[in-house]
């Protein structure tokens, strides 16, 4: 794809939340994240902690603040870590794509267990994605997540996407959904407080398929 490969805003803000880069104060929200059973379940499951610590302590809060479209969801008055948010691309070399060459606009996040039910996960993808129809070109936007996650599905469908099909990947069946990019444009989501109750069941976690398989060893990202 000769697109930009995704947002160049280091802030986005809601009437709730701030979307900022990662820094090193979020470590224990990241580290939960990737450790908490309830927020792993459809992601192939908790990893060791001390594999996630250890990969932290090399790497540090930059193995996240570096990555291209990734965003820490932040409560706007106490900067809070909330949980993250990836608008980045899908590597062609999974499946799972609308174009041949792939490398599409792929959404993803994932919240702590104790910010759920409060419509955060919606205001957070909402606001990422009209400040992305705004500054890129019109391309499509991927969703993958397991069938089994119903929540996410229901977010991914509140948000507009469209279901295109299935296919398996980690031993589990994905279902793939699309939406146009500049389709957001138009849109106009209540984000000061839950949009409705659907979206109060939606806030466990939506997650590539790709991040289904925890890392082999402590040197593979964790990822967000």
């Amino acid at each position: 794809m000769n697109a930009p490969t995704t947002l160049s805003a280091t802030e986005i803000t809601t009437d709730r939340l701030r979307l900022r880069r990662a820094h090193d104060a979020d470590i224990d929200g990241l580290i939960e994240l990737q450790t908490d059973p309830q927020v792993r379940a459809h992601l192939g499951g908790p990893r060791p902690r001390g594999a996630v610590e250890h990969y932290f302590g090399v790497n540090g809060v930059s193995a996240v603040a570096d990555a291209p479209g990734t965003y820490v969801i932040a409560d706007k008055e106490t900067d809070r870590f909330i949980g993250t948010l990836v608008l980045g691309r899908r590597s062609a070399d999974v499946p799972g794509h609308v174009s041949e060459e792939g490398g599409e606009l792929e959404l993803s996040y994932l919240l702590r267990r104790g910010s759920w039910g409060a419509g955060l996960a919606f205001e957070a993808a909402a606001a990422v994605l009209r400040t992305a129809a705004d500054e890129l070109p019109d391309q499509p936007v991927l969703v993958v997540t397991r069938t089994a996650n119903e929540r996410s599905l229901g977010l991914a469908a509140r948000l507009g996407f469209r279901r295109l099909g299935t296919f398996e990947e980690h031993e589990a069946e994905q279902i793939l959904a699309v939406a146009d990019l500049h389709s957001f444009k138009a849109r106009s989501w209540r984000t000061a407080g839950r949009p409705d109750g659907a979206t109060a069941l939606t806030d466990a976690g939506l997650a590539p398929a790709a991040l289904d398989t925890p890392p082999a060893d402590a040197d593979s990202s964790p990822h967000v």
